[in-house]
């Protein structure tokens, strides 16, 4: 693989460009297939130390409920113009009832989810004192789908594979990405000729994913995927090399994307290594920017872009994100105000 990186820098010609795809991810069909999840959030602001123990006592403000892991992902797809076909299980209980409530404001069916009553549906509760995180609850069954259920998703998968322009596996270790269901899902796809771009969990390794077409993990995913420790990476100098070589060879991916935060993102297509930096002009939270940067990538290869263009439209994407708290979604009309004035 080549080992010198080349530096992709926005122009206004380029810029023109991004603007000029933007109305073409309107209608664009994208599948969905992962865990979801309902984001809570409790807010106020701290002003005492409780006299029953030596904890921050919250006055709590507001409170907000968001749509999570691939449900963000989805609403995503959707405020960009898209239109999302998500494919995932929810339990029978409260939780469930507010994410179906949330999926109705945010214009995303509810048609393809599969119910289990035997499991919870999963919900993150945030504490939060103005922008700073004190603490967090999570109410989830890490655990595969029962034999049953994974039957219902892959029916599900089978009912609208055919019909849509692009496949974004969506894997947050709760349970409903397995290596079965992959299995079936990548013969699928590439049965009805169409892409997948995963966004993967570290607790797997890279061969878990063999098969698909790209691979989007942030560095520390990267790394843990790739099976090299970190000694042996300490005396490799060309470190994110050693790691998306392993990668795609274990996944048979030939396009990989690493994002890094504040450092943009590096993509590995054609023995090609591209940096594309970040357009972020503030970072509040960074929580599923992730989710806005594959529903975004997905999107933009549907309509033709080349995968440097759909980097470069995504990081504007994500830019627009992380100046919010929580999962928001990112919008079409917020894209294009921030190609334009990213400032």
């Amino acid at each position: 693989m080549q080992k010198d990186i080349q530096i992709i820098t926005i122009n206004p010609n380029l810029k023109e460009k991004l603007l000029n795809y933007l109305p073409q991810l309107s209608g664009k069909k994208i599948l969905i297939v992962g865990d979801v999840g309902l984001d809570e959030y409790i807010m106020g602001d701290v002003k005492r130390i409780s006299p029953e123990a030596p904890v921050p006592v919250l006055d709590v403000a507001e409170e907000d409920l968001r749509l999570g892991l691939a449900a963000n992902v989805a609403q995503n797809v959707q405020s960009l113009g898209g239109i999302p076909i998500l494919v995932s299980v929810i339990g029978q209980d409260m939780g469930a009832e507010r994410l179906t409530q949330l999926f109705q404001k945010s214009n995303v069916s509810t048609k393809y989810l599969v119910v289990d009553s035997s499991r919870p549906t999963t919900r993150k509760v945030r504490v939060m004192a103005k922008h700073h995180h004190i603490v967090r609850f999570d109410y989830e069954l890490r655990k595969y789908l029962s034999s049953e259920t994974e039957a219902k998703v892959v029916e599900s998968i089978k009912l609208v594979i055919g019909d849509v322009d692009a496949v974004i596996v969506e894997d947050y270790a709760k349970g409903v990405v397995s290596d079965s269901l992959l299995k079936e899902l990548v013969g699928l796809a590439k049965k009805n000729g169409k892409k997948i771009l995963v966004d993967p969990h570290k607790t797997n390794r890279g061969d878990f994913y063999n098969g698909i077409d790209l691979l989007k993990p942030n560095f520390d995913e990267a790394m843990a995927l790739s099976g090299i420790s970190d000694e042996e990476l300490k005396s490799r100098p060309n470190q994110v090399f050693e790691i998306a070589q392993a990668l795609q060879k274990q996944t048979g991916a030939k396009e990989l994307v690493i994002t890094r935060g504040k450092d943009g993102m590096i993509i590995f297509s054609e023995q090609k290594v591209l940096q594309v930096p970040t357009y972020a002009r503030q970072v509040f939270d960074v929580t599923g920017a992730g989710d806005t940067v594959i529903a975004t990538l997905a999107l933009a290869l549907a309509t033709g872009m080349t995968l440097i263009e759909a980097c470069m439209l995504a990081n504007y994407a994500a830019g627009v994100v992380v100046g919010h708290v929580g999962c928001v979604p990112c919008s079409l009309n917020e894209l294009r105000e921030y190609i334009q004035d990213p400032s």
